[in-house]
């Protein structure tokens, strides 16, 4: 399964990679990264059917927000299944998010154990 993450703040690849290391040695996920809502688009927009199942996105990022970016891959892909990252856990963007069709909603620090749960069920398809 492609996994996009999303996130303005480049250094989120690396915390990813050591992270997810295993799974992704193991072949369950294969990692994609885009630094803006723009380049996530892009990307999506290069092959078709998008070879993306999952996207993670930071909420706050300069230029189109993760909201905005959600409405967009809900628009265009909606079988792509997005959940979305806020370093503040308000009740406002928790609430915008899963309105607008969010799979789930984290905070940061990433709970790590909770994406990796997350991911499992995308794959098993529930």
């Amino acid at each position: 399964m492609k996994f996009l993450i999303v996130d303005d703040e480049r250094d989120v690849e690396i915390l990813f990679r050591q992270k997810l290391r295993k799974e992704v040695r193991e072949g369950l996920f294969e990692l994609e990264f885009a630094f803006s809502g723009n380049q996530a688009l892009e990307l999506l927009r290069s092959h078709k059917p998008p070879e993306v199942m999952y996207i993670f996105s930071d909420i706050n990022m300069p230029g189109m927000t993760g909201l905005e970016l959600l409405d967009k891959v809900k628009s265009e892909f909606p079988e792509i299944q997005v959940s979305m990252i806020s370093a503040y856990g308000d009740s406002e963007n928790h609430d915008k998010a899963m309105n607008s069709g969010a799979k789930e909603f984290f905070t940061k620090p990433i709970d790590f154990d909770s994406l990796k749960a997350e991911l499992k069920d995308i794959l098993a398809g529930s």
